[in-house]
C-alpha cells in the first residue's frame, strides 16, 4: 500500500511551516533565532517542537521506535489531523463503529467529511463485513475503538485482522483503555499493516488526563505527514517536562492499574445487588456500562446528591444505560449508598 496515494494532494504538495527549534537542533549557548524574551528561562524558550527526548522515553516503555511516534495536545488532535491530512471536504467519508467515542463524529463535522456509522452487534462487537459495506472508493478512514467507549468491551480481534487485510485505507484503532484490558495492544501489528495507526494516551492509566498529552503509533511515512501539518509547538514545555518525569515511574501507574481492576470488580458486585440494576456489560477499561431501570431518573437523582456519571441513553444500544467511572473505594461506596436510596 503506497501511503502518499491515500494523503490529499494539497497535504502532499504544501511546504510545511519551518520553525526556529526545527532549523537549528543541538545545543548552544547563545540563542538569538526565535524572537524569545531572554529572561525567565526555562520558560521563556519554545520547547522542541518534535518532543524528541520525550519520544525516546516512550518508545522504551512501548517498544516502538522513535520515527513511529507522533504526540498530540490529547489524542484528539491526532483525530483531528487524520481528517486534515487524508480527507477532502465534501469529496471523501470515514466509517466508524457506533456506538462509541463522540469525538470522531464531531471532527467529521468539523472537517466537513461525511460520517457513516456502523451499529455494533448485539454484544456491542464489530463485524469487518458491515464496515466494508459502509464503504466506497471514497471511503479513506475506519474509525475502531477498543476497548470500546461508552461499552467497556474489546473488539473481536479476528474481525479487525479482516478489516486491515480488506481496506484500503486507512484503520484507526482507539486504545485509550488498552492498559485495564487483558487483550494486547495492535502496536505489534504496525509492521505487518503500513495503514494501522493505534492511539493511545497518558488521561487514563496514566493519570495525566490535566496534562492533555496523546500518542499516535504508526508507519513512520504517516508520522512526518502529521508532523508536516501539526502546529509548530503542540506539546507545551510544562506537559514534556511533566510526562519525562511520569515515565520515570511505570511501575506507579501498574499500581493504579490493579487498584482499579480490583475496585471495579467489588463495584460491580454491590451494582449487581440492587434492583434498579438491570444489566452490567463486559468491560475491559476503567469503566462499566450499566444498563437500569431508569436512567434519566437514576442520573438525576446522583446529581442532586453530587455524584456524577455519564447517561448514555441518548446513544445508539445504550438506551437507560449510564456509563460509571471507577473511582476510589470511598467514591464507590457513596455511590452504592446513595443508589441504595433511589426510588422510582
Amino acid at each position: 500500500m503506497k501511503i502518499n496515494e491515500l494523503v490529499r494532494e494539497n497535504i502532499r504538495n504544501m511546504q510545511p511551516y519551518s520553525c526556529a527549534r526545527s532549523e537549528f537542533k543541538g545545543e548552544a549557548s547563545v540563542y538569538l533565532d526565535a524572537n524569545e524574551n531572554p529572561y525567565n528561562s526555562p520558560f521563556n524558550r519554545y520547547p522542541d517542537p518534535l518532543q524528541t527526548e520525550l519520544k525516546k522515553e516512550i518508545s522504551k516503555i512501548k517498544k516502538v521506535p522513535v520515527e513511529n511516534i507522533f504526540l498530540g495536545n490529547g489524542s484528539d488532535e491526532a483525530i483531528d489531523l487524520l481528517y486534515r491530512a487524508f480527507c477532502e471536504p465534501k469529496i471523501h467519508n470515514v466509517v466508524a463503529i457506533e456506538p462509541s467515542y463522540g469525538m470522531y463524529k464531531v471532527c467529521a463535522e468539523i472537517n466537513n467529511v461525511e460520517y457513516r456509522p456502523v451499529l455494533l452487534d448485539e454484544n456491542f462487537d464489530v463485524e469487518a463485513y458491515k464496515l466494508m459495506d459502509a464503504s466506497n472508493d471514497k471511503t479513506k478512514i475506519i474509525w475502531l475503538c477498543s476497548p470500546n467507549n461508552p461499552t467497556g468491551n474489546s473488539l473481536n480481534f479476528s474481525e479487525i485482522n479482516k478489516l486491515l487485510s480488506w481496506f484500503r485505507g486507512i484503520v484507526v484503532i482507539d486504545e485509550a483503555y488498552i492498559d485495564f484490558s487483558t487483550k494486547k495492544s495492535l502496536l505489534n501489528y504496525l509492521t505487518l499493516f503500513p495503514q494501522l495507526i493505534v492511539l493511545q494516551t497518558m488521561s487514563k492509566a496514566w493519570g495525566n488526563a490535566g496534562i492533555r498529552l496523546g500518542m499516535a503509533f504508526a508507519d513512520p511515512e504517516i508520522i512526518g505527514i502529521l508532523n508536516k501539518i501539526k502546529y509548530p509547538y503542540n506539546i507545551n514545555y510544562l506537559t514534556q517536562q511533566h510526562a519525562l518525569q511520569a515515565l520515570q515511574n511505570p511501575m506507579q501507574v501498574e499500581k493504579w492499574v490493579a487498584l482499579i481492576l480490583e475496585e471495579k470488580e467489588k463495584l460491580i458486585k454491590e451494582l449487581q445487588k440492587l434492583k434498579l440494576v438491570e444489566k452490567i456489560y463486559p468491560s475491559d477499561a476503567n469503566f462499566i456500562l450499566v444498563k437500569v431501570e431508569n436512567a434519566n431518573a437514576i442520573y438525576r437523582f446522583l446529581i442532586q446528591n453530587g455524584i456524577v456519571v455519564r447517561n448514555r441513553s441518548n446513544m445508539p444500544l445504550c438506551n437507560n444505560c449510564i456509563r460509571i467511572t471507577v473511582g476510589t473505594p470511598e467514591e464507590n461506596k457513596a455511590l452504592i449508598d446513595t443508589l441504595k436510596k433511589f426510588h422510582v
